[in-house]
């Protein structure tokens, strides 16, 4: 019988709506290829993609739901799959600048996923300053489930500029089952996993009703009160609308070991402490007090292992959310990096948590996956009283390929929960650190305020450390100025 989605799988179907798109992305860009003379073309996307899709046969499936939805809906395959249905080809006008890729993205990441079909997309958008090109991915949260399916952006890129070898693709699809067959599968899976199916009949009934789990985590009376009053003291939280806005920020990774070699802690931690000044910041803008006892509530979810001996893989990692206060009432950078660390380290003392290198080591690996991963574990358990969620997670520190054409950037992007108007995802790649913005756009218009109050808070942290703050700023004021495609 074909894989049946889980109870989160349903709930994040189900808590979907024209406001809150369930699907995560990435905006990747990219220069021609360093060998050949054909260069990079959507003929040359399409292809790649049907090369290496035999590696997420999750991508060729669609959900089906049981006949009286007596269970949750099953992965069947797409007799009618058709990749240029999936893999799609734009362009802006020639020289393409970097603001209207970003107003493209947040077009694209606006729109939701077709149920009807498996729930993802990919574009190439041609015409970018430099002969450059960016692909930008979506991927629905109930897709990618780090067990038994990766991010597509995980299988498309290569560590060297020559691309690998992939096995010869004999997919034929699997006839989907006939409605007896989907009623028989589900006695068959009462009969040897009960609580299962009754998790999954609950989740299917909830869903019915308009409930949803990030509605249930905050119950009863006084949970709520609390919620309300913490959401009228933030701008966070808003009434989400249905468009977006998405700008991004790059620095150079030297800077945070910089700041992390002056005062201690992590990269994690220093990115933290970044975000957190950005916030203390783009508030002052705002007019909003920032008296010292004000924190922005960030759920900032972590890999573990389960097992000191185990070691992370492409498959089988496991995500967590963490609850971080970040201490925007706090006027010194310094202690704000301090207080940060003290929160991060009860994590780390546990031994369970996934170290940078580990994860960077892992054989084929992009960030992609575990960007997909944190989402789903932050949409499943943020409350109302957090104010944001933010994603970071270490790429690898060497180029990576899309048939030999060198990725310059990668920026993820990270969905909006209910009633938050912005979400926060970090990327390190290559030497640098990419920030993906992504917000409402009625409820942030001033997204690029906030942008640039990251840069400032980042100049900020290097000025406190002892001589190397003009060294370590002249390095990432070239790096920007080559990325600022």
């Amino acid at each position: 019988m074909p894989d049946r989605l889980t109870s989160l799988d349903l709930t994040f179907l189900k808590a979907e709506s024209p406001a809150t798109p369930m699907h995560v992305g990435t905006v990747d860009i990219f220069e021609p290829p360093v060998h050949g003379d054909e260069g990079f073309d959507y003929e040359s996307l399409v292809a790649l993609i049907r090369d290496r899709i035999t590696f997420v046969p999750r991508y060729r499936q669609r959900v089906q739901q049981v006949p009286g939805r007596f269970a949750g809906p099953v992965w069947v395959d797409d007799e009618e799959f058709d990749i240029t249905f999936h893999v799609r080809r734009s362009a802006l006008p020639r020289p393409g600048t970097h603001a209207q890729l970003l107003e493209l993205v947040a077009r694209i990441m606006s729109r939701r996923l077709d149920r009807a079909r498996p729930l993802w997309e990919m574009y190439l958008v041609e015409g970018l300053q430099g002969d450059r090109f960016a692909i930008i991915a979506k991927s629905h949260q109930a897709l990618v489930d780090g067990n038994s399916t990766v991010d597509i952006g995980q299988v498309v890129l290569d560590s060297t500029a020559h691309p690998k070898d992939t096995p010869t693709d004999t997919w034929q699809p699997e006839h989907p089952p006939s409605a007896l067959e989907l009623l028989a599968g589900v006695f068959a899976d009462a009969t040897k996993h009960p609580s299962a199916v009754l998790e999954l009949a609950r989740a299917e009934m909830a869903s019915l009703t308009g409930s949803t789990s990030v509605r249930e985590v905050l119950g009863g009376v006084v949970g709520s009160l609390v919620a309300q009053r913490h959401a009228q003291e933030s701008s966070l939280h808003v009434k989400t609308s249905g468009q977006r806005r998405f700008t991004t920020v790059q620095t150079g990774l030297e800077d945070y070991r910089t700041i992390r070699a002056a005062h201690g802690g992590t990269v994690n931690d220093v990115i933290l402490a970044v975000v957190a000044g950005a916030f203390r910041a783009w508030m002052m803008t705002r007019g909003e007090g920032v008296g010292p006892t004000r924190s922005v509530r960030a759920v900032v979810p972590v890999s573990i292992r389960d097992d000191e001996d185990d070691e992370p893989t492409s498959l089988g990692s496991r995500v967590i959310a963490s609850s971080v206060n970040l201490p925007v009432g706090e006027n010194s950078p310094v202690m704000r990096l301090h207080q940060i660390s003290y929160q991060t380290k009860v994590h780390k003392d546990t031994g369970r948590a996934v170290s940078a290198r580990s994860l960077v080591g892992i054989a084929g690996f992009a960030p992609t996956t575990l960007h997909a991963l944190a989402a789903r574990v932050a949409t499943a358990t943020v409350r109302p009283i957090d104010d944001v969620v933010i994603t970071n997670v270490p790429g690898p520190q060497f180029p990576l390929y899309a048939q030999g054409a060198p990725m310059l950037a990668s920026y993820p992007v990270v969905p909006l929960m209910p009633g938050q108007g912005l979400s926060v995802g970090v990327t390190s790649y290559d030497g640098k650190v990419y920030y993906g913005l992504n917000a409402d756009r009625t409820a942030m218009p001033d997204l690029a305020v906030f942008a640039q109050c990251v840069t400032d808070a980042l100049d900020e942290l290097l000025d406190t450390t002892k001589g190397s703050r003009n060294r370590a700023s002249r390095g990432r004021k070239k790096q920007t100025k080559k990325a600022g495609s």
